[in-house]
């Protein structure tokens, strides 16, 4: 009689242990349930936010990168425009002012051994017969010509590059020609005086440029015995540009 009543007692016991085991059992399975949930749904919070922020930058690289677009465009008009306008002060019969810029993207090489010369993506109103101007940065940046009736870049370095200048204060008139060390000015008359440190810009008066765009500085005067040559250093080298900009309308 006493065996079967200790083991009922056992098994109530056994019974009971096992009962608040598999409570206790329960409880962290349930715990850990919730903690599984409370770190998916953070790491789900996590890479929304990663994500939406990822796409609020893009968007601001975007919005300012068209802003710089346009800023770049109205600061090389307005250095133009300004130099016009001093002109004018001098000379009020001027004529009427409006040159025109255009963005035009760089392709590829031409030649993969020639780093001077550059396939444009053909812009509105190309024409094959006209020379235009290449601005980069708000800065001279070469020439564009027409090849196998596709716009080419000629730029800064490229003895084919070749666009009137004025050197210095004095607006000495000269020709700029591309050189592998920048760029060089020839036949400056005898009686002109450039000076290390005088700025170039282009003159305009070769309908390639308008004038006053900056172009380099001058770092050396050559004394020949007929005339003057001096070394300009370019204010921009252009390696891989993705962008540069055509005058279109010089005047």
């Amino acid at each position: 009689m006493k065996s079967k009543i200790l083991f009922v007692i056992l098994i109530g016991a056994l019974v009971l242990g096992s009962l608040y085991k598999g409570e206790i059992f329960s409880k962290e399975v349930v715990n850990l349930n919730s903690s599984i949930v409370k770190m998916y749904d953070d790491g789900i919070k996590f890479i929304v936010n990663k994500v939406n922020e990822h796409f609020r930058q893009k968007e601001e690289i975007i919005s300012l990168r068209a802003q710089n677009v346009e800023l770049e465009k109205s600061a090389v008009l307005l250095a133009s425009f300004a130099k016009e306008l001093n002109e004018i002060l001098i000379d009020k019969n001027s004529s009427i002012y409006e040159p025109k810029i255009q963005l035009v993207r760089a392709l590829s090489y031409v030649n993969i051994s020639d780093y001077n010369k550059i396939w444009l993506d053909k812009f509105d109103d190309f024409n094959s017969s006209k020379i235009y101007g290449l601005i980069y940065q708000g800065k001279s940046a070469g020439i564009v010509v027409s090849k196998d009736d596709r716009p080419m870049a000629i730029l800064q370095n490229d003895p084919k590059n070749i666009f009137a200048v004025f050197v210095g204060n004095e607006k000495i008139p000269g020709v700029a020609h591309g050189n592998k060390n920048g760029l060089l000015i020839k036949f400056i008359p005898q009686w002109l005086h450039p000076k290390e440190g005088d700025e170039v810009y282009t003159s305009g008066l070769d309908g390639i440029f308008f004038s006053g765009v900056p172009v380099g500085k001058v770092t050396k005067v050559i004394e020949e015995s007929l005339y003057k040559s001096v070394l300009v250093e370019p204010y921009v080298k252009v390696d891989i540009p993705s962008y540069l900009y055509a005058v279109t309308k010089e005047k």
